[in-house]
């Protein structure tokens, strides 16, 4: 399980293609403290670590993790959120996040407004999922709040700390976001609809 507050950005440093499946290597701060079979967060999606050479680590998304988030449109370069899973004695600091995407969504707007910046983001109609007013959801693995929720579209504030530390600074009009909604959200929804 995941909460939603991103450790640090990695960078992609080499990808490799095995058949549908995509090997990200890539480098981050704490490499030296993950382990072989750890479960890493990847702009909000599970992957297990299978290898560490050095300062790069290893993970491998199968086709259908691939077709269902943004991690397909990585290259080498690209920034990407990472949090490992939250340990049982720690700090239940975002909400309950199981690095399961749901869905993606798209930016459809980005305001910067008095040194903060309010981001827009529209989704297809399917599933379960919605968003709530003062309500959570995981963008690319960020835990964040949601407001102006509508129909498929909801608005997040993102502030100074979040927009350096995460790759929310690399977001632009047209961009592709993994979007995990509200697990409780979700399960009320599923009673309801019985």
């Amino acid at each position: 399980m995941f909460t939603g507050i991103i450790e640090a950005l990695g960078k992609v440093t080499n990808l490799s293609k095995e058949g549908t499946n995509i090997t990200f290597t890539l480098t981050c701060p704490f490499t030296n403290e993950l382990k072989i079979d750890q479960s890493l967060a990847h702009n909000g999606v599970c992957l297990t670590v299978i290898d560490i050479k050095g300062e790069e680590y290893s993970v491998t998304a199968i086709d259908e993790t691939l077709k269902k988030t943004n991690l397909g449109a990585l290259t080498v370069g690209s920034k990407v959120n990472l949090e490992r899973c939250m340990p049982a004695n720690g700090r239940f600091d975002g909400h309950i996040v199981q690095g399961h995407v749901d869905q993606t969504g798209i930016v459809t707007n980005i305001i910067e407004q008095d040194g903060s910046w309010l981001y827009d983001f529209e989704y297809s109609n399917y599933g379960q999922n919605v968003t709530v007013e003062k309500g959570s959801i995981c963008i690319n693995g960020t835990s964040l709040t949601v407001f102006n929720s509508g129909i498929n579209t909801f608005r997040v504030a993102i502030i100074p700390y979040t927009y350096e530390h995460t790759v929310f600074h690399t977001l632009k009009i047209g961009d592709i976001v993994n979007l995990e909604f509200d697990i409780v959200g979700k399960y009320i929804k599923k009673m309801i609809t019985l």
